[in-house]
């Protein structure tokens, strides 16, 4: 532990469970300040208590992300409350299968408007408080979805691709501020959204959670998930100071995933 974002002052959405967590516990460990945001109360007070055993204290804040109001009123209150607004983490995010066949579209403009939306809108509001020439970042986690199609999953890889366009063209405008604008995308992760998506795959597909599981091992190189602390370690040097010649990146966290697809 080396201290790498002390007295940065970050916000990490969707920060109470799976990733969002453990970019969460491991941005405390490296000395930042942590906010996190999220609409489920159940996952902020698993945030609050995560904080608690590492003998920190967190801001949670009760947010939808696709609200613009309440976005600015929540970095707005985070600014205040510690004087300084450094870091931004997107990565709330909705999942879920989106086939053709759907008859409704709730889902499909549901995970639009989180995934893609809500970065959107987030990263308006904080770069209102990030101070020119003082480390500021954006960080938006995208998906090997970003890189590649999955059938039945369109309004998610929508999404994916969507960010990394997003986090392209943002890095560009805002250059000359110093603050960096990255994506991060990770291949299976083992996390609650993981098991979810499992789950939902392996009923349409007839098959049992753990054959599909299997299948989807098989599909990264290195055979296994990823730990959600393997994609906050991450998380946490494109977030440091010696990231600061990294902007306008896709950086891959996919155990070989993407090396055969040309991403």
């Amino acid at each position: 532990m080396s201290m790498v974002l002390k007295q940065r002052v970050a916000l990490i959405t969707g920060g109470g469970t799976g990733i969002g967590l453990a970019i969460s516990e491991a941005y405390l460990r490296e000395g930042a300040q942590v906010a996190i945001a999220s609409r489920n109360s159940t996952h902020l007070q698993a945030g609050t208590a995560a904080a608690r055993a590492l003998g920190h204290d967190m801001m949670t804040v009760q947010l939808d992300v696709t609200d613009t109001a309440a976005v600015r009123e929540a970095i707005e209150s985070i600014a205040r409350r510690y004087g300084r607004f450094d870091i931004l983490v997107n990565n709330a995010g909705l999942s879920g299968r989106t086939p053709m066949t759907d008859p409704h579209d709730s889902r499909w403009l549901a995970i639009l408007a989180t995934n893609l939306n809500g970065a959107y809108f987030c990263s308006k509001q904080a770069l209102r408080f990030m101070k020119d020439g003082e480390h500021g970042r954006i960080i938006n986690m995208s998906s090997v979805l970003g890189r590649f199609g999955v059938a039945g999953y369109a309004a998610y890889c929508t999404a994916k691709h969507g960010l990394l366009g997003f986090t392209k063209a943002l890095a560009l405008e805002i250059a000359g501020r110093g603050i960096t604008v990255n994506a991060i995308c990770p291949t299976w992760v083992d996390t609650p959204m993981a098991r979810q998506g499992i789950e939902e795959t392996a009923a349409v597909l007839g098959i049992t959670p753990d054959e599909f599981r299997r299948q989807a091992v098989q599909a990264v190189p290195i055979g296994r998930m990823l730990a959600p602390s393997e994609v906050a370690e991450l998380a946490v040097y494109v977030a440091s100071p010696v990231a600061a010649g990294i902007t306008g990146q896709a950086l891959n966290i996919c155990g070989g995933a993407t090396a055969g697809a040309g991403g």
